[in-house]
């Protein structure tokens, strides 16, 4: 008889202990599965953090180039600026040249006029 009931406390224990390993495995099997969907949710941060890395690098190379291009738009019109300037510059000397060649004309001709009288 003790031997009966050593077997089927053996056996109660047995049990328990099988049905403790499933719940356990059941739970572990659940967290990997959440482990498993956490690291998929991390990867696919990962990816768009690479992914707007790139475009951070392209948008700053992008920025660069068009800082670069400015430069050299605002270098020619200061360029343009100094050509025009001069060029005004060099029309108001000669309309100053033809204005005075037009007086000495005209103070030629009054001088004509008075000699021919």
């Amino acid at each position: 008889m003790i031997q009966f009931i050593n077997i089927d406390i053996y056996m109660k224990n047995i049990d328990e202990k099988e049905k403790k390993l499933k719940d356990t495995l059941k739970k572990l099997g659940e967290i990997n599965i959440q482990h498993n969907e956490e690291l998929d949710k991390i990867a696919i941060l990962k990816n768009q953090k690479n992914q707007l890395e790139i475009e951070k690098k392209q948008i700053t190379t992008s920025l660069q180039s068009l800082e670069e291009e400015n430069l050299k738009l605002r270098t020619q019109i200061n360029e343009l600026k100094k050509d025009y300037e001069t060029s005004k510059r060099k029309e108001n000397q000669f309309n100053e040249k033809i204005d005075e060649l037009n007086q000495e004309t005209d103070n030629l001709l009054e001088e004509i006029d008075k000699w021919q009288m």
